[in-house]
């Protein structure tokens, strides 16, 4: 009787063990993917963390995974650093270690096939207008309160190298992460400041003062 109760046991474990490993697979299909803007430079990600654009269509910085969180709503992470590309509320691209809702991006089919990239958690203040992902004509991010989604700044065509499995990101609060890249840091905090007529999408506006 021990002896069977014993292995009872030992396979509650082992059941209950390969449960919880199974419950850790990758569960988002994802796309390994470049990002060519039509300022005809891909966007990349130094070592450093800072983005900017390159003409080199082999380079490992330019390498994004492409993680759905949401819908038609994606992470935007370097495979080469595993940082993510955030959007701080002063509009400010910046490179982050923690997953954060400024690091959500929603993904738009534009026109001639070119996708834009905009921020879920901010826009202008009065008019409304998204902030979006881009890149001038030198190859330099620029301010998503300054992107147009009508300009060549903030198209970019994808370009999959292969389909991927990934593990939904943890989410933390914006407060607990500190920017990577040479940029102001994020004065958000997990109650998102308005700044520079940036607002949360989420949040109503204040009437006028």
């Amino acid at each position: 009787m021990e002896a069977t109760s014993f292995a009872m046991i030992v396979e509650q474990r082992v059941r209950r063990a390969l449960k919880a490993e199974a419950g850790n697979d990758p569960q988002l299909k994802g796309i390994v993917t470049r990002l060519y803007c039509r300022q005809g430079y891909y966007l990349q990600m130094n070592p450093d963390g800072s983005l900017d654009g390159t003409k080199d269509d082999s380079s490992n910085s330019s390498l994004f995974n492409l993680i759905p969180v949401g819908l038609r709503v994606v992470a935007i992470q370097s495979v080469k650093t595993g940082l993510y590309i955030a959007m701080n509320g002063e509009g400010h691209l910046y490179t982050s270690e923690l997953f954060t809702a400024e690091c959500k991006f929603k993904e738009s089919v534009f026109e001639n096939y070119y996708v834009i990239y905009s921020s879920m958690l901010y826009r202008q203040q009065e008019s409304g207008r998204a902030w979006f992902l881009g890149l001038n004509k030198e190859g330099q991010a620029m301010k998503g309160n300054r992107v147009k989604k009508t300009k060549p700044a903030a198209h970019f065509l994808p370009k999959p190298l292969e389909v991927a499995m990934y593990r939904e990101p943890s989410l933390h609060d914006v407060g607990e992460t500190v920017p990577k890249a040479a940029a102001p840091p994020s004065k958000s905090t997990s109650e998102p400041a308005m700044m520079n007529g940036g607002k949360p999408v989420s949040k109503a506006d204040k009437p006028a003062t």
